[in-house]
């Protein structure tokens, strides 16, 4: 991931800067603050600041003045009462604010969780730059029979290769025609002098969604939680869920014990329903249950025992 001289400038000059404060701040995590971490060949994430630990929640459901209590264990255990029975609102009074660097079409994924402040590069005031996201060939795969939104098989090598071709040929073309359209180079000094340039708010039509855009996301830790459940799920989209990945490296440096909590009754964890719940029941009782028994529609009793390690 390549980052530009002024923009190395700019991050040092930021990670210099020290100031002092009664806030609580978080050793582990200010060691990679405004510090990009690589994600795919040209993204990154990185923090921009914080509010809170894990102290916040604490003190937030105990209402207290204090931070915390005395004992990491009785932080610990509070923590996860509160992931395991969903009381939300503590996690809430912790913030953070990330600055990423993402390929548009990921963007449009990212941007339906709604519950974040964000502010995205403007193409309308200023030129997006040539960089565009090509997958690794592993990750070109077949359209999946079994989930709609998936992927199935990997390409054969000789058909990735060619897709790859076409990636790399539309978007360097595409590209080609936005600067000539503009007719502006990235100082905005006008190209050639006998022709107009298109505005730059008609321009970047032209442009693929495996460009990259940027922007600054902040949310509250209990909406970056739900986020992270559902983007960092082996389920997801794998260009998404490897930002997710590289936002739980930043959640495990800045709220350890809630980030615990959260492999243990989240990621690690599984919801039942009433009626996988009573199968669960009778399998215990020693019961014989399949499926049509269970009031469970194939696909419910297929994911139920896959959660158990049962074969169907």
């Amino acid at each position: 991931m390549p980052i530009k001289p002024e923009e190395k400038a700019e991050i040092e000059a930021a990670r210099d800067h020290a100031a002092t404060t009664r806030r609580a701040t978080v050793p582990a995590l200010e060691e990679i603050l405004f510090q990009p971490l690589s994600v795919l060949d040209h993204g990154f994430v990185r923090v921009i600041d914080y509010m809170g630990d894990d102290s916040a929640v604490v003190q937030a459901a105990r209402v207290s003045y204090g931070k915390g209590t005395k004992r990491v264990s009785e932080d610990r255990g509070l923590i996860q009462y509160l992931i395991r029975h969903r009381h939300t609102t503590p996690f809430e009074m912790c913030e953070i604010k990330y600055h990423v660097k993402l390929p548009i079409f990921v963007a449009r994924q990212w941007i339906r969780h709604r519950t974040a402040n964000v502010n995205e590069y403007s193409a309308r005031y200023s030129i997006l730059d040539n960089e565009f996201y090509i997958p690794s060939p592993e990750h070109l795969a077949v359209q999946s029979t079994s989930n709609r939104q998936g992927r199935g098989d990997s390409l054969p090598p000789d058909e990735a290769a060619r897709v790859l071709d076409l990636l790399r040929e539309d978007a360097n073309r595409s590209y080609r025609d936005y600067a000539y359209m503009l007719n502006e180079d990235e100082s905005g000094k006008t190209v050639d002098e006998n022709r107009s340039g298109l505005a730059r708010e008609l321009a970047r039509m032209n442009l693929s969604l495996n460009f990259y855009t940027q922007w600054y996301w902040k949310t509250d830790l209990h909406n970056l939680l739900n986020f992270l459940s559902l983007r960092a799920d082996a389920h997801a989209q794998y260009e998404i869920r490897v930002y997710a990945d590289a936002m739980i490296g930043t959640l495990e440096r800045w709220v350890p014990l809630c980030a615990e909590a959260f492999r243990q009754y989240r990621v690690g964890g599984a919801q039942l329903s009433a009626n996988a719940l009573n199968v669960v029941k009778k399998m215990l009782a020693g019961e014989a249950i399949d499926q049509p028994a269970s009031g469970m529609s194939k696909r419910e009793w297929g994911e139920l025992m896959q959660v158990l390690g049962r074969q169907i």
